[in-house]
């Protein structure tokens, strides 16, 4: 029975020295060949992007120019 055991051991030993870590070689454990990407997106055409003119015109209230009126310069006393 020792003997049979002894052997037993030398072979596991001798499995486990040669079972050395190895890089795959299968097909399916390769990494995949890289792809080509795709074109980046196109901007829209601005071309489309302009209103026409309101058909009743833009409004126009009869205040709106004294809102922009600049206040007369007060000249410095020396």
């Amino acid at each position: 029975m020792e003997a049979y055991g002894e052997i037993s051991e030398q072979m596991m030993m001798v499995v486990v020295d040669s079972e050395d870590c190895t890089t795959p070689k299968r097909r399916e454990c390769r990494i995949p060949e890289a792809f080509v990407c795709p074109p980046p997106p196109r901007k829209k055409s601005v071309i489309g992007a302009k209103r026409p003119p309101p058909k009743n015109g833009y409004f126009q209230p009869p205040d709106l120019d004294s809102l922009f009126l600049m206040p007369s310069r007060r000249q410095a006393c020396a």
